[in-house]
This record gives C-alpha cells, structure tokens and sequence, in this order.
C-alpha cells in the first residue's frame, strides 16, 4: 500500500459516521416500534386482565432504549452535535413515532453534513 492509498483521517472518519448512521437508524427503528408494542401491551393491562404483554416487552423496550441511548450518543459524539440537539435526538426514543420523525431528520442533516 503507498502513501497514496492509505486512507485519510476524513476518510475514516466519514467511514465511522456512516457506519454511526447506520446503528442510530436501525435502533431507532426498533425502538420506534417496540415503544408502540408497549403502548398496545399496556392499553390491554389497563382495560383488560392480559398483563403478559407489558411485563414481557416493557423489560425488552427498557434494554433496547439504552442500547439505542448508546447508539445515539455515539452518533452525536462524532457528528459534534450541541448538548440541546443530542439530548431532543435522545429523548424521541421515548414518545410515541417520535423515534421515526427524529431518525429521518437525523439522517438528512447528517448527509447534508449539518450539525444537531
């Protein structure tokens, strides 16, 4: 390999931002959509007595919020993101299709180099 091949400092880092994109997205999603699993999961605990539901996907919702809390933050870390967008990108997780609004804003602006 020259000198020429080697990859550059913005190369990589343009590599570790993709790759970035790509976890945020994918937990964003998941947990877009568990996150509306719980709602239903707890819309039948509090009008019916079906509470298996909730006390199996509010534990799994739980772990996978901090999974996508980690993905998030990483994103942030590498894009430069002000304290006020990482902290608006990490509670979407949080309400209800939020997740998907936020993740479509995220991609475009990180495409578009744009900082949170």
């Amino acid at each position: 390999m020259t000198q020429q091949d080697a990859p550059t400092e913005d190369s990589l880092a343009e590599t570790r931002i993709a790759k970035a994109l790509v976890r945020f997205r994918v937990m964003a999603y998941i947990v877009g959509f568990a996150l509306l699993g719980l709602l239903v999961a707890m819309g039948l605990r509090l009008t019916t007595d079906i509470t298996t539901p909730s006390a199996i996907i509010a534990p799994a919702h739980g772990f996978l919020y901090m999974v996508y809390l980690v993905a998030a933050f990483d994103l942030a870390q590498r894009c430069k993101w002000s304290a006020k967008g990482t902290l608006l990108v990490l509670i979407a997780g949080t309400i209800p299709f939020v997740s998907f609004y936020a993740e479509k804003q995220v991609v475009r602006r990180v495409q578009a180099g744009e900082k949170l």
